[in-house]
């Protein structure tokens, strides 16, 4: 239903614009505007299918023409036919944009002024030779030069559209990122300031590790047994101190990231740009042979950009863990679908796999399959614990995996389209 409706008001947007015309040599042939909208239209809405697009502004076009001719003429008889050859304009302009363009390069403009510049003179062709041949018209060699003439301007000006577009939308970001920026800088600060009553309970920390083993060791050789209580009230009082301290600290913390950002939300596509720039920095920096590949459905903007981050970046950092043997080239694949109500999103890895009987405990905090016994460092294991409490408790969706090994492994998450679209 979204989609008829955007093809509706697209055809009727190319409509009203083709009323911006010039006639050619007294015939009922003539050059409109409606396709400077609909090159536009279709460079920035890339579900919108050319040929349909085509077809359908085509129809939209003839409709208009014909219901305008009547209101000043009282008769449509005469155009009848004339008005019809209009639509295979609009059609074949829409084939050949796509067979020109099947990929949708949006990046490269200049390519897509060559595209837009054959479409329209080959159709503008097409449209005269039928003309021609059901005799409404007369074959002219002028027509041909003016036709190649007026496909350069009209496609130039949709290049000069999609470029300023394109700036202003750089502009835009660029403000948007300065801001962001000063907001980080600031938050930084505010963290940091928290960071520091954390460590200074480290020391805290140990002092009540070292009173402790100080009152086991009491206990165990039965001395001092008229200090054990005064020692037991100390140890208690110092960790209920440490305890607010870190609750303050937490406090702190969590009105930062939740109020002081002032951060309302982003749009998913955004999101997915800053997670692959910065997936793709991470596996240069850990030397690894990994192709990346995103595959973005349907754009939506949502408040939940942190939540979303978070998990993609558990997610794909596993996959990049994963490739062990630098030398074997590994695949991480992100993809993003809407179906039946539910945002699914799929990250799978072509990595080592996990064994069968972890599997069941991946999602348990603390446990960790990633331990280097070179250094006898492990991860801490929070990682996949915190992706399923985000997923399950907080965007109220599922996750779920399968996996095999040497083979590789996928997660599967699906959202409630309500949980994350604002």
């Amino acid at each position: 239903m979204k989609n008829f409706q955007r093809i509706a008001v697209v055809s009727v947007i190319v409509a009203l614009s083709s009323q911006i015309n010039i006639g050619f040599l007294g015939t009922d042939f003539r050059v409109s505007g409606g396709i400077i909208l609909l090159s536009i239209l279709l460079f920035l809405y890339k579900d919108l299918k050319p040929i349909l697009m085509g077809i359908v502004s085509g129809i939209a076009v003839y409709l208009l023409r014909m219901l305008l001719y009547y209101l000043g003429n009282g008769n449509i008889n005469d155009v009848l036919w004339s008005f019809q050859l209009e639509i295979l304009f609009y059609t074949f302009y829409g084939a050949i944009y796509y067979l020109l363009n099947r990929k949708n390069i949006k990046e490269d403009i200049n390519r897509l002024l060559l595209i837009m510049i054959i479409s329209d003179f080959f159709s503008n062709i097409i449209e005269v030779l039928v003309r021609i041949k059901v005799g409404v018209s007369q074959f002219n060699w002028e027509i041909i030069t003016t036709l190649f003439f007026v496909a350069i301007v009209r496609s130039s000006l949709v290049w000069f559209v999609l470029n300023g577009l394109k700036y202003y939308k750089m502009l835009l970001l660029k403000e948007e990122h300065e801001k962001r920026y000063r907001r980080l800088l600031w938050l930084t600060a505010q963290l940091k300031t928290e960071m520091y009553w954390m460590e200074k309970n480290m020391d805290n920390i140990e002092k009540v590790m070292s009173n402790s083993y100080g009152l086991f060791e009491k206990i165990k050789l039965d001395e001092d047994k008229e200090d054990w209580a005064d020692r037991a009230v100390t140890i208690a009082r110092d960790v209920h101190e440490i305890k607010k301290e870190y609750e303050l600290a937490i406090r702190g913390m969590r009105e930062i990231t939740e109020n002081k950002l002032q951060d309302e939300g982003m749009n998913f596509r955004e999101i997915m740009n800053i997670l692959y720039e910065t997936m793709k920095r991470e596996i240069i920096h850990k030397k690894k042979n990994i192709e990346l590949h995103f595959e973005v459905g349907d754009n939506f903007y949502t408040s939940k950009h942190y939540y979303l981050m978070s998990i993609f970046r558990n997610l794909i950092m596993n996959g990049i863990d994963s490739a062990i043997d630098s030398k074997k080239q590994c695949e991480i694949r992100f993809i993003h679908v809407v179906e039946n109500g539910q945002h699914v999103f799929v990250i799978a890895d072509t990595g080592v796999g996990i064994e069968e009987k972890n599997l069941t405990h991946i999602f348990t905090p603390g446990f960790s399959t990633k331990i280097n016994y070179a250094t006898g460092e492990i991860n801490r294991g929070l990682g996949l614990s915190v992706v399923k409490d985000i997923v399950e408790n907080h965007l109220g969706g599922k996750v779920t995996v399968s996996s095999e090994e040497d083979k590789g492994t996928t997660f599967r998450i699906c959202i409630p389209r309500d949980s994350l679209e604002v």
